[in-house]
């Protein structure tokens, strides 16, 4: 590796901006903020929902008459 030309490398603290989590990473970045974290993410927390899933289905039997009565 050739000296002096790698940037330097800091624990930092992120701050979640929607939960107020603190947590440390190791970046070239200072400290800095951000949107969601996964302390307060749906994906993350299992509180997930999945509404479009239930449209499509009713979407796909109104186009082809699966809930019609022969």
């Amino acid at each position: 590796m050739k000296p002096g030309i790698h940037p330097k490398y800091n624990v930092s603290k992120v701050k979640c901006a929607t939960c107020g989590h603190e947590f440390e990473v190791g970046t070239t970045a200072s400290n800095f903020r951000i949107d969601t974290c996964s302390n307060c993410h749906p994906f993350y927390t299992g509180q997930q929902t999945f509404i479009q899933a239930a449209g499509r289905v009713e979407k796909f039997n109104k186009r082809y008459g699966m809930n019609e009565k022969k």
